[in-house]
């Protein structure tokens, strides 16, 4: 497979990139717990990756409730064009029964159609995160790139959580989350350390905004701040 071009080096992207930096960061509202939308790849060869994730979803919650709380809504495709997203939930208890009711079915990604349910979440009520977790990308960049630089401008990042090496998918997630003002990581499969660490790092910018997420110190939330856009004046 052919990498697909980095548009982040385009003028124009670049001018984009430093508008999405001057928004305001989303920020929880106070006495409200942080929202967040779990997204993830539910294609056939993704169902040991499930499983892993059902048992470490509870971690997120956990990690979160000296700083104001955690809903998360789950957000699935798999199979032919299904798509499905579950009512935004505060207890792990129950994101884990909703998530171990799914088994995963062969089909293509629609990470594009993730990112456009996230903007219509976002336009009713804040967003403060999506964590997408997947393998693959085979649908249209530009079309995904777009949506996510809307996320972008409206203060809801994507934070791109990439298993296994595909160069395409690679270079395609990397470019979903730099136009959203989010961030793209890596993890092996064979390290649920790896996998548990983002998440709880994202959990925690999800409650409490950069501050939060800058005092938690693991590396994972280093490599995330790392990759978000410099703060700017409110």
């Amino acid at each position: 497979m052919t990498n697909l071009p980095d548009k982040s080096r385009d003028p124009a992207v670049a001018a984009f990139l430093q508008k999405v930096a001057a928004m305001p960061a989303a920020a929880p509202v106070a006495g409200a717990p942080g929202r967040l939308v779990f997204a993830l790849d539910a294609t056939a060869s993704r169902q040991p990756s499930w499983d892993r994730a059902c048992h470490l979803q509870a971690e997120m919650f956990g990690a979160v409730r000296e700083i104001g709380g955690l809903a998360v809504s789950l957000a699935y495709y798999r199979g032919f064009q299904e798509f499905a997203a579950t009512p935004f939930l505060a207890n792990a208890e129950e994101l884990a029964r909703r998530m171990t009711g799914v088994t995963c079915l062969g089909g293509q990604t629609q990470i594009t159609r993730v990112l456009r349910h996230v903007l219509e979440e976002t336009q009713r009520r804040r967003v403060n995160a999506l964590v997408f977790i997947g393998d693959a990308f085979e649908e249209d960049v530009d079309a995904a790139c777009h949506v996510a630089g809307q996320l972008g401008l409206r203060g809801t990042p994507v934070f791109c959580f990439q298993e296994g090496k595909d160069p395409v998918a690679q270079n395609a997630l990397r470019q979903v989350a730099k136009l959203s003002g989010g961030a793209w990581a890596p993890f092996d499969t064979a390290s649920a350390g790896a996998l548990r660490d983002l998440l709880r790092a994202v959990a925690v910018f999800a409650a409490g905004g950069r501050p939060a997420l800058q005092r938690l110190g693991s590396a994972a939330a280093r490599g995330i701040a790392g990759q978000l856009p410099a703060p700017r004046g409110r």
